[in-house]
């Protein structure tokens, strides 16, 4: 499964099989496919994630937010894209600010390179066997 985030691009959970010493292991990890505007990032590196085309992609759930957090559902689609916007228009300006996901991980750049960090335990909530191969593949 995975939520696409309109200007930002896609966080997703995929499933990766790798060979251990003596067994194949299958871990669900988390992946985000970064998709700004390249203009944006001329001076910046990021790594290019695949995901699989059997990953099931979702749009935000602007309604579910609404919901959460008691705002207007129009409000809570504005403020998600102005502050898109605004963390695409700091990267272009040289301002390589973290923008961190709740209780998922922070977007950062450092030595230019913009790359999503996840958190210990966002990995390790979604693998129950593997969480060590999990997080070594993340």
């Amino acid at each position: 499964q995975g939520v696409l985030l309109p200007g930002l691009r896609t966080f997703a959970v995929v499933q990766d099989r790798f060979q251990g010493e003596e067994e194949v292991f299958t871990a669900r990890r988390p992946v985000f496919q970064l998709n700004i505007d390249v203009v944006f990032l001329e001076e910046l590196a990021f790594p290019t994630v695949v995901i699989p085309e059997n990953i099931k992609i979702q749009p935000l759930n602007y309604r579910w937010l609404s919901r959460a957090t008691s705002f207007p559902q129009h409000v809570v689609e504005e403020c998600v894209r102005d502050t898109i916007f605004l963390y695409s228009l700091q990267l272009r300006n040289g301002q390589h600010l973290s923008f961190a996901f709740k209780d998922i991980g922070v977007l950062s750049c450092q030595d230019g390179v913009l790359c999503m960090r996840f958190y210990h335990d966002c990995v390790t909530g979604l693998e129950s066997k593997a969480r060590h191969m999990a997080l070594l593949r993340t």
